[in-house]
């Protein structure tokens, strides 16, 4: 279901951040390079955040930039990325956003907004009560959420009756395009506007999907590499490894570009993908970066240590593994491979950017798999090292003594000075809702995460002495 190539259809993106210039931008520019342009992309931010700059910037530059391609050996590529042709600056109200939002040519809406910014409690609804969704279900100041952009757009596309619209969500949330639908019903439905809940209903689809690239945070040495190049001009280049993948259900009620010639893969279900990615990359990756940060290393390839590795590897052979069951992926052959990833020294992917917004990877990553295992009557504690090792990384950040600054959208939505000034920490630890969600109180997990801290106390003990 692709639209025709006379008439060029508008894919507009909702968060410009690195992951997405690296990932579905690199994709559209690859049908360009094939000569298939007949999609283009349209940039903006929901929010005035920081990354304003980096849009003001692609402004200037015709939406065009630099991605910097990285083998596991080193090899490098410096790739044109000419898809985005639409650069959306940010103005009160989203004016500029919701006009080519619900523009007619516009038949995809898609985002990445992080895991914390769909604001879903534990059992995947939204939180009705979280300030910023009040906030904007009053619509009483800027709008700050993906939910109150959305009913601003689709409001529009509704009233000027300019068609149906895909929302694509391009974050690592599980069922991510089922959650986004979710929230979106209850958040209008909290509205009252019922007119708009069914128009909705009728005229948009959210298809699942599982995005995977590592993209680290910016380096300006990234400046020095591409004047190498004779590259001078460029203002908002970025880094990225050389794998990538992008597995989508085929669920595009306007149209979609023919992404399956750049490599996207189209299948009836993503759960297995989506599992597997979340689970087994998206966790081990986090708890490296916790790891890490506790041994004073500033990079993820530093970081994997022998026994950090052993511990990721025990996770998934011990636990996901047996969480999954049955299951076609050979999780094996997927975590020995995404450890090699992280091994890449040339990506320079930081343990500050990994480690970031950790209340949600907790929560969407790794409590999954705690409470799998806890059903099937066993003890995680394989998996436990992985919130070990997090409580022991966010009690240096209480008392000020990690190697980076912490950045957490959902930092004050947990009470961190409570937890450590209390007078057993671990036990008010893990009797947080809003980290644990129903395991939270339970006596096992208690008794067994504190068997897993002493383990990771041992164990980053041995590694500082053999530092």
């Amino acid at each position: 279901m692709h639209p025709n190539n006379d008439k060029k259809s508008n894919w507009l993106h909702l968060g410009a951040g690195a992951f997405h210039r690296a990932h579905q931008s690199w994709y559209l520019n690859q049908l360009h390079q094939q000569g298939d342009n007949s999609w283009a992309l349209s940039l903006a931010n929901i929010r005035n955040s920081k990354t304003q700059k980096t849009l003001q910037q692609l402004a200037k530059q015709q939406g065009r930039y630099t991605l910097e391609i990285i083998s596991p050996e080193g090899e490098i590529v410096y790739q044109p990325i000419e898809a985005v042709e639409n650069v959306i600056l940010w103005d009160e109200g989203l004016k500029s956003l919701v006009a080519v939002g619900a523009s007619a040519a516009t038949k995809i809406i898609s985002f990445t907004v992080t895991e914390g910014g769909y604001f879903l409690d534990d059992d995947g609804e939204l939180d009705l009560e979280h300030p910023a969704i009040q906030a904007d279900l009053a619509e009483q100041q800027e709008t700050s959420t993906l939910y109150g952009a959305l009913v601003k757009i689709l409001r529009e596309r509704m009233r000027n009756e300019t068609g149906p619209v895909t929302l694509l969500n391009c974050d690592n949330l599980r069922d991510n395009g089922d959650s986004v639908a979710r929230g979106l019903s209850q958040f209008v439905n909290a509205k009252g506007d019922q007119q708009l809940l069914a128009w909705i209903e009728q005229n948009t689809s959210a298809p699942n999907g599982m995005v995977d690239r590592i993209t680290p945070k910016f380096d300006a040495a990234l400046f020095e590499r591409l004047a190498e190049q004779g590259i001078e001009n460029d203002g908002a280049p970025l880094s990225c490894e050389a794998f990538s993948q992008w597995v989508l259900e085929d669920k595009f009620i306007a149209g979609r570009p023919a992404l399956e010639n750049a490599g996207v893969e189209f299948v009836s279900s993503v759960t297995p993908y989506e599992e597997a990615k979340i689970r087994v990359l998206n966790a081990s990756h986090s708890g490296i970066a916790w790891a890490g940060a506790l041994l004073g290393k500033k990079y993820i390839d530093q970081s994997l240590q022998p026994l950090i590795k052993r511990w990721m590897s025990d996770y998934v052979l011990k636990d996901v593994a047996a969480a999954l069951q049955p299951c076609d992926i050979d999780l094996a052959h997927y975590g020995e491979t995404t450890l090699n990833r992280f091994s890449n020294k040339w990506v320079r992917d930081t343990t500050q950017r990994v480690s970031s917004d950790s209340i949600a990877k907790l929560q969407q990553f790794i409590v999954p798999t705690l409470k799998a295992r806890y059903k099937q009557d066993a003890t995680p504690a394989a998996t436990l090292i992985l919130p070990a090792l997090w409580f022991r990384f966010m009690q240096q950040h209480h008392a000020g003594t990690l190697p980076f600054d912490y950045e957490d959208r959902a930092l004050d939505e947990v009470p961190f000075a409570d937890i450590f000034n209390a007078d057993d920490p671990l036990l008010a630890f893990t009797q947080q809702k809003k980290l644990f969600g129903s395991l939270a109180g339970r006596p096992e997990l208690y008794r067994d995460l504190s068997a897993a801290v002493d383990n990771v106390d041992k164990g980053l003990q041995q590694m500082r002495e053999g530092a």
